[in-house]
């Protein structure tokens, strides 16, 4: 077939997808160029801004494609958002996290295998799993997609280790395409991402960073919190105020509903249904302004957030582009406000010391984890421990944020693995003996359909607790998740059943036999290079909080290699340049109203910046106001 025809035939069949399960007549921006990339066969990498639709490159290719698509994320709500949403337009999706039981998992991956999923989101822990990996070699796989590629890179801001893993699962499928998709990468994370994913082909597609509608501010105030207040007085509508601490997002949540502002806090340590209803009261405007960490905001899909405002600075660049960048994704007049004092500064610098403590602190570390835990030198291969932080800095008199780094350190080092938010699944028994339970009569239809199910999955349930897995018994039942749950608390409100809810608890596994600390080895590659690529990302934060003379705007995309853009016009900081440009302006209007010419070296004395007075003669000009010839300034006189 000739490549004209072939490619007519792939457009028409793609527009006819998102027409059919979306509803659009076009796609937008470089959407459709990343999808005929792939469908061509090619590795593609695709930089997308926040809002810019960068699922649409995967789910319409997944659905023109024969077999599955792998989509591997590290954002759990994003997977379970997303499979609710393609399911809804009767695309049959699946998700593999953690907390799942070992049933759910074998019963996704066997529909997986026999074609009864189309698009299969994983998160990166799934794919070391060695069951994982059988199954999967079975699947007929149409590509390979990376969401959120820059944490592949160690040099990107948010660098994880196990993404390192994705590489070796496209051997695997070693004919099928991959395609990497990021809203935050500089030059050097381009590169290093298509490097670590062996691309075949350098095929990258960029969109512009540029948010027109949004207002980028930095407000210099030493009450962060009355400005908060004044800020969210006179900014109507949706809001998120990202903070640094989890104790810090109830404190501001409290002090705003005290001022009659709606509010709810969120953070990781929250557990999963109390973050749905908290998220879900926001997005459906019960309550206008959210109170959060980072750990906020991936695959939330709210499109009318007006203001983003950060109490907090973050760690660099990147992360400040996608938080504030969720506000405005409809396109209307939104801003995004960070609020700085002096103590900032310090605060920022301190941040490296606190993320890269000195090499004997985290063989320290290491020797009192291992004391800890009583492991001897030469054993502790594989053990796997429940680890309370608090507890064990209280036992050593250490401070957790150092702590916590050298732990992260110790992990990309290969000696443990340790995960924040394991998470454990869901465990029931039953308080009552079965013939009790037969005698039941105030139960709901729904209440005695999940008791059944129950009894039918597992045994010993009235003898000890179980795990159990709540996707399993909505499935038999025909309920949501969530209704299930809320009938095994509500059951459990009435002492029929005891029933512990899955939780995130901290774990530690010793990945390698103990060492003797003073044997402990820190590759350059995890310690002093990304030492220095942290300090520079912290740097490039501080001059753009301080610098109050380029346009804000600018001065993120110059960051993310465009270079060519123009002032927005509005920040804060060309407020402050189109101020000083109009008096630049009058006082160059009267030097020149003598009537004489004036060298262009003399205008320049001015005490006006360079950028000043050159963006005031050029407005000049253009308005016809003065011109230039042979070095000199004249007025322009009426004919």
């Amino acid at each position: 077939m000739p490549l004209q025809e072939s490619n007519t035939r792939i457009q028409t069949a793609t527009s006819k997808v998102l027409r059919q399960y979306w509803g659009y007549d076009r796609f937008r921006g470089i959407q459709e160029d990343i999808i005929l990339s792939i469908l061509s066969g090619h590795d593609t990498l695709g930089l997308m801004p926040t809002g810019g639709g960068k699922s649409i490159t995967f789910q319409v290719p997944a659905l023109v494609l024969e077999g599955v698509c792998i989509v591997v994320t590290p954002l759990i709500a994003l997977m379970k958002d997303q499979v609710q949403n393609l399911r809804k337009r009767s695309i049959s999706a699946a998700a593999i996290y953690s907390g799942m039981s070992h049933s759910e998992v074998l019963r996704i991956l066997e529909n997986a295998i026999f074609g009864a999923v189309k698009i299969l989101y994983v998160s990166p822990e799934r794919l070391e799993s060695e069951f994982f990996q059988t199954k999967l070699k079975h699947i007929p796989v149409s590509f390979i997609t990376v969401d959120e590629a820059h944490c592949i890179s160690q040099w990107g801001y948010d660098f994880r280790p196990s993404y390192l893993r994705i590489a070796r699962i496209r051997n695997f499928f070693p004919d099928k395409p991959i395609l990497a998709l990021t809203a935050t990468a500089t030059a050097e994370v381009v590169e290093d991402i298509q490097d670590q994913l062996q691309f075949r082909d350098r095929c990258v597609f960029r969109m512009s960073f540029e948010r027109k509608n949004l207002t980028y501010v930095v407000r210099e105030t030493d009450d962060k919190q009355e400005e908060l207040l004044h800020i969210l007085t006179h900014v109507q509508g949706s809001a998120i105020v990202y903070v640094r601490n989890r104790q810090k997002t109830k404190e501001i949540s409290e002090l705003l509903i005290q001022h009659d502002i709606t509010s709810t806090f969120y953070h990781a340590g929250l557990d999963d249904a109390d973050k749905d209803r908290r998220q879900k009261a926001w997005t459906s405007d019960k309550i206008r302004v959210i109170v959060a960490t980072n750990a906020f905001g991936m695959g939330i899909d709210k499109p009318d957030v007006r203001l983003v405002v950060h109490l907090d600075c973050p760690d660099s660049i990147e992360a400040y582009f996608q938080e504030a960048g969720r506000a405005g994704r409809d396109g209307n007049n939104s801003f995004a406000v960070l609020l700085y004092n002096r103590s900032d500064h310090q605060k920022l610098l301190k941040r490296i010391p606190d993320n890269y403590p000195e090499k004997d602190y985290i063989k320290e570390v290491y020797n009192k984890l291992c004391y800890f835990y009583e492991i001897a030198t030469g054993s502790g291969y594989n053990a796997m421990f429940e680890f309370d932080i608090n507890r064990f800095c209280a036992a050593y008199k250490l401070f957790p944020i150092h702590v916590e780094s050298s732990l992260h350190l110790l992990t990309q080092c290969g000696y443990i693995d340790y995960q924040e938010d394991a998470e454990t699944s869901d465990r029931l028994h039953f308080l009552l003996l079965r013939h009790q339970l037969d005698q039941l009569e105030n139960n709901t239809a729904n209440e005695d359909k999940v008791i059944t199910a129950m009894l039918r999955s597992y045994g010993g349930l009235f003898a000890d607790y179980q795990f159990i897995s709540l996707g399993d018994i909505a499935i038999q039942t025909g309920l949501e998740k969530d209704q299930v749950y809320h009938i095994l608390q509500g059951l459990d409100a009435r002492h029929i059943l005891h029933f512990i809810p899955q939780k995130r608890i901290p774990h530690i596994r010793f990945t390698q036999r103990r060492e003797d600390a003073d044997h402990l080895l820190f590759p350059k590659e995890v310690y002093e290079e990304r030492k220095l690529q942290f300090e520079k990302r912290i740097l490039a934060l501080l001059s753009y909080t301080e610098n109050k003379d380029r346009c804000r705007s600018r001065m993120l995309l110059e960051y993310f290699g465009e270079k060519d853009s123009e002032r927005c016009g509005k920040c804060d900081c060309c407020r402050k340049i189109n101020k000083e440009t109009a008096s630049a302006s009058k006082e160059i209007m009267e030097k020149l109203s003598d009537g004489e010419n004036h060298f262009i070296e003399e205008i320049s004395a001015l005490p006006y910046p360079s950028e000043i007075i050159e963006a005031s003669l050029q407005q000049l000009e253009a308005s016809e106001q003065l011109y230039q010839m042979d070095g000199q300034l004249s007025i322009r006189r009426p004919k």
